[in-house]
């Protein structure tokens, strides 16, 4: 039997457990059937990816690929530092212009406010992107903000059920205040966290949300992704992931959630919505690609979307915040920096921003 190597204390390996189970792909147990009469990615098991083939790992298959892989990992105590931060403006969130205003409070987590809406899109209060206190990738910038300050949120937009998008700490702290709109399958979990029902939105791909629910001025539709969704062992693939087409006061926004590339899907987004005004793209955890690839796009291949979703600005998120892969946690804003200058882009078409950063779009 392999042993493991000195480093690897028993400390250690339970977060790598929490991480592959959080991190890594589903295994296949059994074959995907389709069915009858319903969209090409709902199946007999849950839901698939459309252009892709899931692969068949483990959350074992991180564990090895980490302990025994030839990757390099950064240690993320030492270069966090680098990150660039501040503290949330409370002032200009609680006073905001009549301008769409963003302010990213970190990891996937923004803040969006235009003409009265307060919209929050995949909340993560918590310390650790992890079903448990003790263990699990931790945040390693400070919280940019006292999260009960935040001024009052209509919508909680949710992309997947993973624990560094859809966090328990957060969705207790914002109660039945917010309306959540989620992907399919959700809502069972949200109750059990003491959400009502009727405070929730439950849609499939290409769904729209009902207008009574979201008022005047605000359509919110659900898009594709190519991710998966789990909250423990057993559950694979068992809720829908989603990006989201939203329109707030005549300004169209992209938020996509977590998600891999293909040369399709995107495309497609792109021949339906028209010109977006604003997205919001992940750039980080991408490494190593051997692993991550299918699932979470570079800077490179989020350029590729920038540009596929016809996007006139875009904001790189996903990164910076918690330790879930190997890239050193100021890779991504560089490399989105070279990925930029080789596409033609002008900074501000597509640029990563502070974390706790307040922006105005006029």
């Amino acid at each position: 039997m392999a042993e493991f190597p000195p480093i690897i204390t028993a400390r250690k390996l339970v977060l790598l457990l929490i991480g592959g189970a959080l991190l890594a792909s589903c295994t296949i147990t059994s074959k995907d059937i389709a069915v009858e009469g319903a969209p090409t990615h709902h199946t007999t098991r849950g839901f698939k990816n459309i252009y892709i083939e899931d692969p068949n790992k483990t959350f074992f298959s991180f564990i090895w690929m980490r302990m025994f892989g030839d990757e390099p990992w950064a240690n993320h105590n030492v270069t966090a530092g680098d990150v660039p931060f501040q503290m949330l403006d409370l002032d200009r969130v609680n006073n905001p212009p009549a301008e769409l205003q963003v302010s990213w409070l970190g990891h996937s987590t923004f803040l969006i406010q235009h003409q009265g809406l307060n919209i929050l899109t995949d909340p993560i209060f918590s310390d650790r992107a992890s079903p448990v206190s003790f263990a699990g990738p931790k945040r390693y910038v400070p919280h940019v903000v006292n999260y009960s300050q935040l001024p009052p949120i209509d919508f909680v937009i949710i992309s997947h059920n993973h624990f560094d998008h859809l966090d328990d700490t957060a969705v207790k702290l914002l109660g039945n205040h917010p309306q959540y709109i989620v992907p399919l399958g959700l809502q069972e979990w949200l109750v059990d966290q003491g959400i009502a029902p009727g405070r929730i939105q439950e849609l499939d791909w290409w769904q729209i949300a009902d207008p009574v629910r979201t008022g005047p001025g605000l359509r919110i539709e659900a898009q594709p992704s190519q991710h998966w969704s789990a909250r423990g062992l057993y559950d694979r693939r068992k809720t829908l992931w989603a990006s989201w087409h939203m329109t707030v006061g005549g300004k169209t926004l992209w938020f996509a959630g977590d998600t891999g590339y293909n040369p399709l899907q995107f495309k497609e987004i792109g021949n339906k919505n028209g010109p977006v005004d604003l997205a919001f793209i992940p750039i980080g955890a991408y490494d190593p690609r051997s692993f991550m690839k299918t699932y979470h796009v570079d800077p490179d291949e989020a350029v590729m979307i920038h540009k596929d979703i016809n996007s006139r600005q875009s904001i790189g998120m996903h990164w910076g915040t918690y330790a879930l892969t190997a890239e050193e946690p100021m890779d991504p804003p560089i490399r989105l920096a070279a990925a930029r200058m080789r596409e033609g882009l002008a900074p501000l078409e597509f640029r990563a921003i502070d974390i706790g950063q307040t922006v105005t779009f006029p």
